[in-house]
């Protein structure tokens, strides 16, 4: 077989438990969006950083998300002007920093009698594109839905609608990127290491882990999202810190219900919108629900009834509904939300709270409650300026532009990135060369390196996965087991057999043999 060479920390050797108890400046708990943002922070501001994850990178919440670096229209109505404002100016500078992953989508938005009044809506909107500014994303326009093709997949009774820009994000390679940048600054990565107990000891915390290792930190950073409460409670025995509402949201991807490469929002008649977003070329994203969840995060589920509640309101605007037989996945994530009284779960506060708890002359701990995936930069930032009077020595704040890895190109650049890859490597296909850019941006050239013919690749496990793909997933991004590769490295879960995946994994094990 032949692989490209790794230029990233060995995901293998970070794994490894070291021999003697290492001190850090941070522990973080939890590898998801916020806590692979707090550690990329960290350690750009030469900090000795460690974070630990029960399971795999965005393994629970982070890789569950509707898929959207967006303002968040909806919160207008709660008067969140603030939280707009901040994820509104974020939308560019992700935009700037991750164009393989991220890249703007436009939204349409129909109107019809029954809805919120059109006065309304353009008054949102106008808000909405000069909150948070704007250089790249156009702005707000009014579609003639009887002449533009949007209107072709609506039911009868739609005549205008509003169009506006936000971004589309692969959000679990999202959190493999912030780790992997975390690594390369020095950073230490531990994927499946629990966290089972914490204690302050003399000015810092003693960490210990459930594979038998242990740490030190000068201050613990609590991220563990649906888990923040658990982690508190049982490994921390800090019980009462802050309140965490648990917020159940499910979504479910079809067949592709229409041709054009927009999105659509949805009015509901119980006041919640609706997505149904293109996705991985022939599918289409429809979500999502907000229930009250109780229970162990990992378990969460798409109940038959959220099921229909998502068909049923995408059917209420497309000409042609989609019916249960034209599910192909479903997926539930559960969002640890600050708890501020609201009467429903769709009102509850998207909002972070960095909850910090610092009796004098003991040693820091910072809880991180709520947030949104599009504000996860600024949240770190906020952290960090929190926990920086116990931090003399770091450096500032240096995120905003910088690039994450694979994405120093121009915002609008993967095109002729894709097109430059596939001159490159004549074997490729054009579908294959702009998934790899899309996944892997500058870096799929240093995956695929000398290859000249499909064999360099080593086997095809299918939809264009090749062992050359997947060892670069395993050695610098993590990947331990096929759902890993196929669900969040990469969807093409929805594209292989049960019987490819079922190769997949065990070729994966003799890897790791």
């Amino acid at each position: 077989m032949a692989v490209g060479r790794c230029p990233y920390p060995s995901a293998d050797a970070a794994a490894k438990p070291p021999s003697m108890e290492p001190s850090y400046d941070i522990a973080v708990i939890g590898g998801g969006v916020n806590g692979a943002g707090i550690a990329r922070d960290a350690a750009g501001r030469g900090l000795k950083v460690l974070l630990v994850e029960q399971g795999d990178l965005a393994g629970a919440t982070s890789s569950a998300s509707t898929k959207l670096i967006h303002g968040g229209l909806r919160y207008l109505e709660q008067y969140a002007f603030r939280l707009v404002r901040e994820a509104l100016a974020e939308r560019e500078v992700l935009l700037r920093a991750a164009p393989h992953i991220i890249r703007p989508l436009r939204f349409v938005l129909p109107h019809r009698p029954g809805t919120r009044p059109w006065w309304m809506l353009r008054a949102g909107l106008f808000l909405y594109d000069h909150l948070g500014g704007r250089a790249i994303l156009p702005g707000t326009r009014v579609l003639d839905l009887a002449r533009d093709e949007a209107g072709a997949a609506l039911r009868p009774g739609c005549d205008r609608a509003f169009e506006y820009s936000d971004c589309w994000v692969d959000d679990s390679r999202l959190v493999v990127l912030l780790a992997r940048d975390a690594a390369a600054r020095g950073a230490t990565i531990r994927t499946r290491t629990s966290c089972i107990a914490a204690r302050r000891e003399n000015t810092g915390w003693s960490v210990a882990l459930a594979d038998g290792s242990s740490a030190s930190a000068r201050i613990l950073v609590n991220a563990a999202g649906p888990w923040v409460g658990e982690v508190l409670g049982a490994v921390l025995q800090q019980r009462g810190r802050a309140p965490i509402r648990q917020v159940k949201g499910s979504h479910i991807v079809t067949r592709r219900l229409f041709a054009h490469d927009r999105a659509y929002i949805f009015q509901n008649t119980d006041g919640r919108v609706c997505f149904a977003i293109p996705y991985e070329t022939d599918f289409t994203l429809i979500g999502t629900t907000d229930l009250d969840y109780r229970g162990d995060p990992a378990a969460a589920s798409i109940s038959s009834e959220e099921e229909q509640y998502l068909l049923d309101a995408a059917g209420a605007w497309l000409r042609e509904p989609p019916a249960p037989e034209d599910v192909v996945w479903r997926y539930a994530g559960v969002r640890p939300l600050y708890d501020d009284g609201s009467a429903r779960a769709q009102e509850a506060t998207r909002d972070y709270v960095l909850d910090l708890d610092a009796p004098q002359g003991e040693a820091p701990l910072l809880s991180v409650i709520g947030g949104k995936i599009t504000t996860f930069r600024r949240l770190a930032e906020a952290a960090l300026a929190k926990l920086a009077p116990f931090l003399p020595g770091a450096s500032g704040p240096w995120t905003k532009r910088t690039p994450l890895p694979g994405g120093d190109f121009p915002w609008d650049g993967a095109p002729a990135l894709a097109a430059a890859l596939a001159a490159r490597h004549p074997f490729l296909d054009d579908a294959t060369a702009r998934r790899l850019i899309r996944a892997y941006g500058t870096d799929a050239e240093t995956i695929l390196e000398d290859a000249r013919r499909p064999e360099d690749l080593g086997r095809d496990f299918g939809a264009g996965l090749t062992e050359r793909e997947v060892d670069w997933m395993m050695r610098a991004e993590w990947a331990r087991t096929e759902d890993d590769v196929l669900w969040r490295r990469s969807k093409l879960g929805l594209r292989l057999s049960q019987r490819q995946a079922a190769d997949l994994a065990d070729w994966m094990a003799g890897a790791r043999a």
